[in-house]
């Protein structure tokens, strides 16, 4: 069949019956835009009807004048088609304005669930829309406008579109939308609180100053609620920009605040040098989460830590090799302990370690899956059945076979824990292990077992 634009036009002071009641315009607005093209609205079949447009809900009289005109061969068209014509041809600021000076709210509703708006209209629709001030639930048109919201923009499989009926969903929404402009116009929702996992409790508002695809004009929002746990987020978000970033140091006065822009990767070396002249949890934080350089060490050493703090930056995953190669060689016990498990350490980095020949960091070495498979033979060699160099072992990927085949064999239950945990253990050994229900939690973190699994059931 021939596209209803197109047929419109070649049809041109010609009449067409409109049967049924759209759900996107009203009456006056169908008849409006095909007068515009020069068709007139017919209310019966003559000789001048070229077409039929049609609801799929119409009155019994209606359904006869359908059947009417598909007996004569008269084409008849849906009015989702027509609805989609009308929509592309809405001028988004005469739209705007509209709404704005009639503040048209059954209007606006119509449009925020109107499929065929692009985007970016139904984005600068949503800050228009008057939320309920009910505040034990949400009235129908809320709900339904969630809803729109979640049909628009959340990707869901086949199967999960039960998720786009409640509220709950738009944390998945937030989280995984890249659209700044979304997450602007989510702001003019309610404040929803989600239960994350831990049992701890996320508000809408809080969940958006965490996204990394937050702007500025969306931080300006957010700081303009005057929401006292707003700055916690944004401090600990790499996406806030660095000068919004040092007006939260010492400006609120929180530990709380310090702690998130110690643990903020995008801060620069002024606020660095702020913060680590702070004790307790604020140093232990930026020790352990801030990229280290050279510049950084420098400034580490000058301030003159204790001994004890340089366990955190042993932890520290995003340390430059140069400084890596330079804590290696220092004689801090608790400082080598956690650089023994830190898996951002090259082999050669290990060896050096295991040379010091301190059995405290064997344990570490042991589970480090950096470790070359010469320096875990040569721990196993020297474990004298040492079950906590055992479990290390067994629960090191890198492990060379015979040695995981060994520990098997051992038939241990805390050294078959941490086996069922190994992703390179063959999996002839693994399915033995199903059969031992205390070993379920540790298959269940299992992602090779995971994976095989569920290919044999074929999800």
């Amino acid at each position: 069949m021939v596209p209803l634009d197109k047929f419109l036009y070649k049809n041109s002071g010609k009449k067409i019956i409109l049967l049924g009641k759209g759900e996107l315009f009203s009456r006056d607005e169908y008849i409006g835009f095909l007068e515009q093209k020069n068709i007139k609205i017919a209310t019966r079949l003559d000789d001048d009807v070229v077409a039929v447009i049609e609801h799929h809900r119409v009155t019994h009289m209606e359904e006869l004048i359908s059947c009417d005109a598909y007996v004569h061969d008269i084409p008849i068209f849906k009015m989702e088609e027509l609805d989609e014509l009308m929509s592309l041809s809405l001028v988004d600021e005469h739209i705007l304005m509209s709404l704005k000076l009639r503040n048209d709210q059954k209007r606006l509703y119509q449009l925020l669930h109107n499929p065929y708006i692009n985007d970016s209209l139904f984005l600068k629709l949503i800050p228009m829309y008057i939320w309920s001030d009910e505040q034990n639930h949400d009235s129908n048109e809320d709900r339904g406008v969630v809803i729109a919201t979640l049909k628009r923009f959340l990707k869901v499989k086949e199967n999960e579109q039960d998720v786009l009926f409640s509220h709950l969903s738009l944390n998945r929404l937030i989280q995984e939308t890249q659209s700044p402009e979304l997450l602007y116009a989510l702001l003019y929702f309610p404040n929803y609180k989600f239960l994350q996992k831990g049992k701890k409790w996320v508000t809408l508002r809080e969940l958006i100053a965490l996204s990394p695809y937050i702007d500025n004009l969306t931080i300006k929002k957010l700081m303009r609620f005057r929401d006292p746990t707003i700055p916690f987020y944004l401090a600990s978000n790499s996406a806030t920009p660095l000068n919004i970033l040092k007006q939260f140091v010492g400006t609120y006065h929180e530990v709380e605040i310090d702690e998130a822009l110690a643990s903020n990767s995008a801060i620069d070396d002024t606020i660095f040098i702020e913060l680590l002249s702070q004790r307790g949890n604020v140093r232990d934080i930026l020790l352990t989460y801030q990229p280290i350089n050279s510049k950084r060490f420098e400034l580490i050493k000058a301030m003159q830590i204790d001994e004890k703090s340089y366990e955190y930056l042993g932890y520290n995953l995003l340390i430059e090799k140069d400084v890596l190669q330079r804590l290696v060689k220092r004689n801090n016990v608790c400082l080598i302990k956690s650089l023994s498990c830190n898996p951002s350490l090259t082999s050669d980095m290990l060896d050096t370690i295991y040379k010091k020949k301190n059995s405290l960091y064997y344990p570490f070495l042991a589970s480090n899956p950096s470790a070359s498979q010469d320096l875990l033979e040569s721990i196993y060699n020297i474990s004298n059945n040492n079950q906590i160099l055992l479990c290390a072992l067994a629960s090191n990927p890198s492990t060379p076979l015979y040695i995981l085949q060994e520990l098997f064999e051992r038939d241990i239950f805390e050294i078959n824990e941490a086996l069922a945990s190994n992703e390179s253990l063959p999996l002839e050994f693994l399915n033995i292990f199903k059969v031992d229900t205390r070993l379920r939690n540790a298959l269940s973190k299992n992602k090779s077992f995971i994976t095989n699994t569920t290919h044999t059931i074929g999800m």
